[in-house]
């Protein structure tokens, strides 16, 4: 039998870290096996589900590049096919009308819980007579369970599993309106659509048994599951909010590269000896359900740094570039205004850990700042800077050529005349060019900012050396 698996998320939120990392396991599995895989919307919460969740879940899989070859299927356009497989139920006997009203089910709940047992339906409406049974008064559809037996199933991540069906009530399968529910939908969805393995979430393992005898009453193939234990945060404690950023397209946001964030997620809960890298070709190739590891795993954002910049220091500027556009627009950077990205992004590979760390470090080679870095201004912009910036700036204004050697000459000669340390003419010059502390080598950050611009941000530090001695007198 050919693989075939789904990732089946609810449109009521962004797709999150864990949901990307269920989608990522359950595309590799059908990759590894040259099978297919499936992308559900299970859209019927018509309370909480919003156009805009849907579009954050398809733009999430399309940045991570995780493409499906079925879908988007959405079950709100499937109601009339739930509605004929609950007629198919009833008629032979497995699922049955119920009549009882919310407060009776209020009742129960409260009576079962003052008597310690573990609240559950009570079959009240299972065994009806049809003279009992009149449609037309509000009633819910219940999937009638096996009484006796259990029921047994091989999950590839936790083991086998077995559950008493005694410890399984008479779940609803249908609502006061009609309405199909969950554990029902996600049966026939995965029946239909001939759904081989269930890779998802563990928080699922208790509705799985309870599936497996709906798939049974329907006489169809039951698919494997694997329940994927839970991600914590850097504390231990559940991954939420408080931990970051859990959305998807928040880390694309904060400039994280798609696949530095699949390598990662890959790497929480399954491994492949010591290796810590992995390409896409490379995670299809290696990637083995089984060898999902049952712990949860905890996030780790340092290794996601490491990590991202490991693959920006590895991609070409044509690889980065459809990435970091994002960024520049954002930034009101035009990349027209100034050099060859390609010669920066070396230059800052192995400084930066996001792509919004490289829109910062380049900025000032491309458009002009109103203020100097606080810090490395009180530091090196001082009156004692004044003389070598006016020196340096008269060099600078007399080059014919804007070359790194004839630049680097300006600057040595200017330290050689005044008689001082090559620092104190580097570091104001530094900056004053690009309005920080840190930079490549002086002659390469000036040739990249142009003659022009570098001399008005000279002229720049010295107003602003000279204002500031005028306050301090």
């Amino acid at each position: 039998m050919s693989v075939k698996t789904r990732f089946a998320p609810s449109p009521t939120g962004y797709l999150h870290v864990g949901g990307a990392r269920t989608a990522l396991y359950s595309w590799l599995h059908a990759k590894a096996n040259e099978g297919q895989f499936v992308l559900r919307i299970e859209d019927t919460d018509l309370e909480r589900s919003t156009p805009e969740a849907v579009e954050a879940i398809l733009d999430g899989m399309k940045w991570l590049e995780l493409d499906w070859d079925e879908g988007p299927i959405f079950q709100t356009k499937r109601f009339e096919r739930y509605k004929t497989v609950i007629q198919q139920l009833v008629q032979q006997g497995d699922a049955y009308p119920c009549f009882c009203s919310r407060e009776r089910l209020d009742e129960l709940r409260e009576r079962q819980k003052a008597n310690k047992q573990k609240a559950r339906y009570d079959g009240k409406c299972r065994h009806l007579e049809d003279s009992d049974i009149d449609l037309t008064q509000d009633h819910v559809i219940r999937f009638k369970n096996p009484e006796d037996g259990e029921v047994t199933f091989k999950d590839v991540v936790k083991g086998e599993i077995t559950i008493a069906n005694k410890e399984l009530d008479d779940l609803i399968i249908a609502r006061t309106d009609g309405s199909p529910t969950y554990n029902f939908t996600v049966v026939v969805d995965d029946m239909d659509m001939g759904i081989t393995q269930v890779i998802r979430g563990d928080d699922h393992v208790n509705n799985t048994p309870r599936q497996i005898n709906i798939f049974k009453a329907l006489g169809a193939n039951v698919p494997d599951y694997g329940h994927v234990p839970m991600i914590l945060g850097d504390d231990g404690k559940k991954l939420s909010k408080r931990h970051g950023a859990v959305s998807v397209m928040q880390y694309r946001d904060d400039g994280y590269l798609p696949q530095a964030v699949l390598n990662y997620l890959v790497r929480l809960g399954w491994s492949h000896g010591d290796q810590e890298v992995f390409s896409v070709s490379e995670m299809i190739e290696l990637f083995d359900v089984n060898a999902i590891n049952k712990a949860p795993s905890a996030f780790n954002t340092q290794k996601l740094n490491w990590l991202n910049q490991h693959y920006i220091k590895l991609s070409t500027k044509e690889e980065l570039m459809p990435h970091l556009q994002w960024h520049l627009k954002n930034a009101n950077i035009s990349l027209e205004q100034g050099p060859d990205i390609g010669e920066l992004i070396p230059e800052f590979a192995e400084r930066v850990q996001t792509l919004k760390d490289i829109v910062a470090v380049i900025k000032p080679y491309y458009s002009d700042f109103d203020n100097f870095d606080e810090k490395a201004a009180k530091k090196h912009l001082r009156p004692v800077a004044f003389e070598p910036l006016t020196v340096i700036r008269a060099k600078l204004a007399n080059l014919d050529s804007w070359s790194s050697d004839a630049l680097q000459q300006a600057i040595d000669q200017t330290a050689a005349e005044l008689e001082i340390g090559m620092g104190k003419v580097g570091m104001p010059l530094r900056v004053a060019i690009t309005g920080a502390g840190m930079s490549p080598s002086l002659d390469i950050t000036l040739k990249w900012v142009g003659k022009e611009r570098s001399l008005n941000r000279v002229d720049k530090a010295l107003s602003f050396i000279s204002e500031r001695a005028k306050t301090t007198e």
